[in-house]
């Protein structure tokens, strides 16, 4: 797939903007020439966190700032996980914005991954009513899935991604090769995004998967370009039919109740996202089995991939403690923001690009959680 450039468009209510352009750009990640520090009429408020702000492509666009300001742009470094992805570092955000007069007509850029993306944007959702926000997305799950279609948010309460809105981004600029910069558990986990999407849209890219593994584990950039857009596309044609995940786009969930019930049992940073999302994918497939939604065979397939690129397959991944492990994650589960009555809303794959949503008896969960 060689397009560079793609646009989302969004129904006529007021969600940050009309329409969202990903820019692609390739070789070495250099901020500096497409955000020209200090060369911007309107104020810009750059939210990263210490892990981006460190990295030797970013010195670059960092050094352009004396005491974080530059100009009429200003720079924020949160600090950097899950652990930060808060109610606080969204009011850091909103503090620092106040802090340097930013106005409605200002604009927030955020630069890293999920966690940035986020926060950046649900900040930007609610300062003054709504100030338009940009991404720089540097991590693989941030490309391929957190950074598109304007789902923003924190965590709270040890729940995932429970305060939110929907607010999407203006502007996104891709550099693929950010990729290259990051630790193996950070790039396995977006790796599982871009699995689940090939198993829910794209039989191609399932097949690369499948056929290329040891490019794909060696970071093969030219396959990682081919994975990373295509992910793009079959997202942005989902967002652009239910903005808002009333029908078509809670699909994308595949896998993501039982990995935030995951998340949210062993510690919200225990575990990369990515990580849980491949164990329920594993867990909602084999579901499928039990009720002979899908076949054997592609239930031992989509086993084998999980295996090959080292995601857990386990009923009960090894790193959950203590008893009554069933319970604790129907309770978790329960209280799921997708879930639309008593039940639990499980999203199911009857096989290839072959899905559906079901709300789940709370036996039949428990059916693959022992």
């Amino acid at each position: 797939m060689s397009k560079n450039t793609f646009y989302i468009s969004y129904p006529s209510i007021h969600s940050g903007t009309a329409k969202s352009k990903i820019q692609f750009f390739s070789k070495t990640p250099d901020l500096v020439p497409v955000l020209t520090p200090g060369q911007s009429e309107k104020k810009r408020l750059f939210v990263t966190d210490g892990t981006v702000a460190s990295l030797e492509c970013m010195q670059n666009f960092t050094s352009c700032f004396d005491d974080d300001v530059c100009g009429n742009d200003v720079l924020l470094v949160l600090g950097s996980g899950e652990a930060y992805k808060s109610i606080e570092s969204v009011l850091t955000i909103i503090k620092k914005a106040i802090d340097f007069g930013f106005a409605r007509s200002d604009l927030f850029v955020g630069i890293g991954g999920g966690v940035i993306c986020d926060l950046t944007a649900f900040a930007a959702s609610i300062y003054k009513r709504g100030i338009s926000v940009q991404f720089v997305p540097t991590t693989l799950l941030a490309m391929v899935d957190a950074s598109i279609g304007g789902k923003t948010g924190c965590d709270f309460d040890n729940y995932k991604n429970m305060i939110g809105t929907f607010y999407p981004a203006a502007n996104l600029y891709y550099w693929p090769e950010f990729v290259q910069y990051l630790p193996e558990n950070q790039y396995m986990s977006g790796l599982a995004e871009a699995f689940k999407t090939a198993v829910l849209f794209d039989s191609d890219m399932y097949a690369l998967f499948r056929d290329k593994s040891t490019q794909i584990k060696e970071r093969d950039s030219k396959i990682l370009d081919e994975i990373i857009k295509r992910s793009v596309a079959a997202k942005t044609a989902v967002v652009q039919k239910d903005f808002t995940e009333q029908n078509i786009r809670a699909t994308l969930n595949l896998g993501h109740t039982f990995a935030h019930a995951l998340e949210s049992i062993v510690g919200l940073g225990s575990i990369t996202h990515g990580e849980a999302v491949a164990w329920g994918i594993g867990r909602e497939v084999e579901l499928a089995r039990k009720k002979e939604y899908c076949s054997q065979a592609f239930r031992d397939e989509v086993f084998d991939l999980l295996q090959k690129y080292g995601w857990e397959t386990k009923a009960i991944p090894s790193i959950v403690k203590g008893g009554g492990v069933g319970e604790r994650f129907l309770t978790v589960m329960h209280n799921d923001k997708k879930n639309k009555s008593e039940k639990v809303r499980l999203i199911i794959s009857k096989g290839l690009c072959d899905i559906i949503t079901e709300e789940t008896e709370d036996e039949d969960i428990l059916s693959v959680l022992k």
